[in-house]
């Protein structure tokens, strides 16, 4: 079995894109990366396939100052892929837990830290109880500049090692398909939800962000549950999210809104 790594879109083959489309449940943080790319969202791309003949074994994805996306559950394989990326710019993988931790030791450049992830599906959605004051909104282009700034808040909390300058572009492309939800209450935009647009019928909850100020009031739970009644309007039979497992508030919300666990993943980033 042979890695190919390219940097051209064109290039990546519609058999790797129906590997990922067989387990879009597992596959999911490199589908919708992948879509946007397709869409235009980040111009630059990495793209890299194990194949054996004409099947294809595994797949990684990544963009710029985001970590490597893996999907190659073949044992051995996230060893082979970091010394085929050997000399590129990789800031760090992320992946289900045993296939981040095996590309991660093969990695020349040492871990710096490490987020523990827990990767959820939607059973039964069920409502917020108590119910917190405030309705669902789409958001429109007029609030960019606060979708930006909440964009930009929750990646400093949730992946401070991220060090992408700039979301705007990523948050419009959002905004214009749709994807991200505002709960206001009182009319003032309190938290955020977004949704990926569906693929293979599935989509996956995130970020979901409340600013300090109007946090446990149940504003992100409310704003959880109206995205993910969304993306079933849009078509999604699987809904996703990941959590952070180091914050038990966050868990245990998404399970009472009726989210199960799958598989945990682990995000490493590199010194």
């Amino acid at each position: 079995m042979k890695w190919t790594i390219t940097d051209r879109l064109d290039a990546f083959p519609e058999r790797a894109e129906d590997f990922l489309r067989r387990d879009p449940v597992l596959s999911t943080v490199p589908l919708t990366v992948l879509a946007r790319a397709r869409a235009g969202v980040w111009p630059e791309v990495l793209l890299a396939w194990l194949e054996d003949g004409e099947e294809i074994h595994g797949v990684a994805v990544q963009t710029t100052a985001y970590p490597l996306l893996l999907a190659t559950p073949s044992p051995g394989s996230a060893a082979a892929l970091a010394q085929a990326l050997a000399g590129r710019e990789i800031p760090g993988v992320n992946g289900p837990v045993a296939q981040a931790e095996e590309f991660a030791a093969a990695w020349p450049r040492p871990e710096h830290d490490r987020m523990a992830m827990r990767l959820y599906a939607l059973g039964t959605l069920t409502p917020p109880s108590p119910r917190p004051a405030g309705t669902a909104r789409p958001a429109e282009l007029r609030d960019l500049d606060l979708c930006v700034a909440w964009y930009r808040a929750f990646l400093a909390e949730a992946e401070p090692s991220n060090t992408d300058p700039d979301p705007t572009d990523q948050v419009r492309a959002r905004i214009v398909a749709g994807e991200l939800v505002l709960w206001e209450d009182g009319g003032a935009p309190v938290s955020l939800a977004c949704y990926s647009t569906p693929i293979v019928e599935m989509s996956r909850i995130g970020p979901v962000y409340t600013p300090p100020e109007a946090r446990r009031k149940g504003y992100g739970a409310a704003a959880t549950h109206a995205a993910s009644e969304t993306a079933q309007r849009a078509g999604a039979t699987r809904l996703l999210l990941f959590t952070d497992l180091s914050n038990p508030t966050s868990n245990s919300i998404y399970q009472a809104l009726g989210y199960r666990p799958v598989m945990d993943f682990a995000g490493v980033h590199f010194g």
